[in-house]
């Protein structure tokens, strides 16, 4: 099992999305502590140990890593928004 850290930006991303919307994010966040690097997960290229899932219209993007058994959840965005 890996363990769940959240930069403080997550908790305000994710209070500008629906509570819906919110509910399945935090359980696909959830999962990450299982399988960090799930088969739909994808590198952001340039970027060392950092990925990003989808989930819906959103995207999640966090870091691994696997010497500590980390996954940092760095921003929760709408994908229009994911890249800037």
């Amino acid at each position: 099992m890996y363990e769940l850290l959240f930069e403080k930006r997550v908790f305000k991303d994710l209070d500008r999305i629906s509570d819906t919307d919110v509910a399945r994010v935090e359980s696909r966040m959830r999962t990450l502590s299982e399988d960090p690097l799930p088969r739909d997960s994808k590198k952001l290229v340039g970027e060392d140990k950092m990925y990003r899932i989808r989930q819906g219209s959103y995207r999640i993007i966090y870091a691994v890593d696997h010497k500590q058994k980390e996954v940092r959840i760095l921003a929760v965005r709408h994908r229009k928004d994911a890249y800037r």
